[in-house]
């Protein structure tokens, strides 16, 4: 049996997972090395995108700054989860403002630490990275489309950082990345509608809130509609191997999306269209390896 001084520190180890969201850096990591060896770097062996040390170095970099991101964003919007998502507020509040606060300089000081390593564009590339975060999460938040624009582009600059890396600048990467912002832009807005209270009460100015929720499904409509477009260009026109399964199946999701969207008008609706696109996004990074199965098959001998 654990003491009850071991309960509390477990509890407390939880709440700050919950802060940074693990799960979430864990999947970016995944994406980030998956992205590497298949779409950035795919003409290099298995074995010298593994052990770069470079990469390595980035995609460390890349988590420290993503938790620390996560952890600011909880700091401003503590008030609004309390409304928003009661439960997950109530375990995120085990941790004080001020142990967030450190962990939260911590990690951003560990994170250029770690880009230094690569080079003196990598510190520069992350300090303006955090500082966008800070920035959005502190005003960008609160303003209709200025706000949904910006946390779409903060959440792929994580890829955007290893594409700088290989300087892979295939017509292919950029479909692919247009893909994954415009689901993202969808996942954003439609938090927007799953929170619309807590940003009432907040005084949120984010786009249903301001336009209302008709403009915002018209919006979200527009937005699937454009998402097809990379989806077909990468099914028929690039090479994406077994992959294309994965947007074949993205396309009836999006259709099936769209069919709820205009039926819902709670809370626990909206969560349903929000895992829709939360489960494309994860499904898109599990189906990568997809793309090129030999080189999981045939490589991994290399490693060792």
């Amino acid at each position: 049996m654990l003491s009850r001084r071991q309960k509390h520190i477990l509890l407390k180890f939880f709440s700050m997972f919950s802060v940074i969201r693990g799960y979430n850096i864990l999947i970016i990591i995944i994406a980030q090395y998956l992205a590497a060896i298949y779409i950035l770097a795919h003409n290099k062996t298995l074995r010298s995108v593994l052990l770069d040390l470079n990469l390595f170095m980035l995609v460390l970099a890349s988590s420290a700054t993503i938790a620390a991101g996560y952890i600011i964003n909880n700091f401003y919007d503590s008030e609004k989860d309390l409304i928003n998502r009661p439960q997950k507020s109530m375990l995120d509040r085990l941790v004080s403002q001020n142990t967030k606060l450190s962990f939260y300089f911590v990690l951003n000081f560990i994170a250029v630490i770690l880009a230094s390593y690569v080079s003196f564009k990598a510190v520069i590339f992350f300090s303006v990275y955090i500082f966008a975060i800070w920035f959005y999460s502190h005003k960008l938040k609160k303003m209709p489309f200025v706000g949904n624009l910006t946390s779409a582009i903060l959440t792929i600059t994580p890829f955007f950082v290893i594409f700088i890396y290989y300087k892979n600048f295939e017509s292919v990467i950029f479909v692919h990345a247009m893909f994954l912002f415009l689901v993202i832009s969808m996942r954003e807005l439609t938090k927007d509608l799953e929170n619309i209270t807590g940003d009432l009460a907040q005084n949120y100015h984010t786009i249903p809130v301001v336009y209302g929720e008709k403009a915002s499904k018209t919006m979200l409509t527009i937005l699937g509609a454009l998402t097809l477009i990379p989806a077909f260009l990468l099914i028929y026109k690039f090479q994406v191997g077994r992959m294309a399964y994965f947007f074949y199946l993205s396309v009836i999701l999006l259709v099936v999306f769209q069919l709820l969207l205009w039926k819902s008008t709670s809370k626990p609706q909206y969560l349903v269209l929000h895992n829709i696109l939360k489960f494309i996004i994860i499904a898109g990074v599990v189906s990568i390896p997809l793309i090129d199965v030999s080189v999981i098959l045939n490589k991994i001998p290399i490693i060792s």
